[in-house]
């Protein structure tokens, strides 16, 4: 397993535009759809990811706690289907049934959309305020697979709590760690 950091994509960069498969309904998603929200959360993650199955109950349940907030949650999942069948749309699908996803659980394919956005890892997490300009992007919190810290996301919490009632995000972010994104051989 390659251990990674996000690549902390500057504050203030807009959100790049996507229009992809959401894996649960078919439907296409896109980041327009969410323009009357205060807050866009996107986050990369995928099925087999070590540091993705640690916090993934975590994801579930913030969706859960965020549903009736002005805030839209989206995730994504870019890495190679070939190479890692886990993470094709079924099993996907299949993830986004079982752990209860209450938002749009979205397939890049062309891996266009984690390169827009600069995506090294999953869980990668990328917070966008009402502007879609970059606020937060960081852990979900400290803990990891192993080290004994409860699964909380209270660095994302404390971020989506911030933008909601409009106060500053602190001024140390963590990178957020993961395993790569399985890129594909060819581009």
């Amino acid at each position: 397993m390659a251990l990674t950091e996000s690549t902390m994509l500057a504050l203030g960069t807009a959100a790049p535009d996507f229009a992809l498969p959401d894996v649960v309904t078919g439907k296409t998603v896109r980041r327009d759809d969410f323009s009357g929200k205060q807050a866009l959360l996107v986050i990369f993650i995928c099925t087999h990811c070590p540091y993705v199955k640690h916090i993934e109950k975590g994801l579930a349940q913030l969706g859960r706690d965020y549903q009736d907030k002005p805030v839209a949650i989206v995730a994504i999942s870019s890495n190679d289907a070939v190479a890692y069948p886990d993470d094709s749309p079924a099993g996907l699908k299949k993830q986004a049934q079982t752990l209860g996803f209450s938002f749009p659980y979205l397939y890049d394919e062309s891996q266009e959309v984690a390169h827009a956005y600069k995506a090294a890892c999953t869980p990668d997490i990328y917070l966008f305020d009402s502007a879609r300009k970059l606020i937060y992007r960081g852990q979900f919190d400290r803990s990891r697979p192993g080290n004994g810290v409860p699964v909380t996301g209270e660095d994302l919490r404390a971020a989506l709590d911030a933008a909601l009632a409009g106060k500053p995000q602190a001024a140390v972010q963590q990178p957020s760690i993961g395993c790569n994104i399985k890129w594909k051989a060819t581009r």
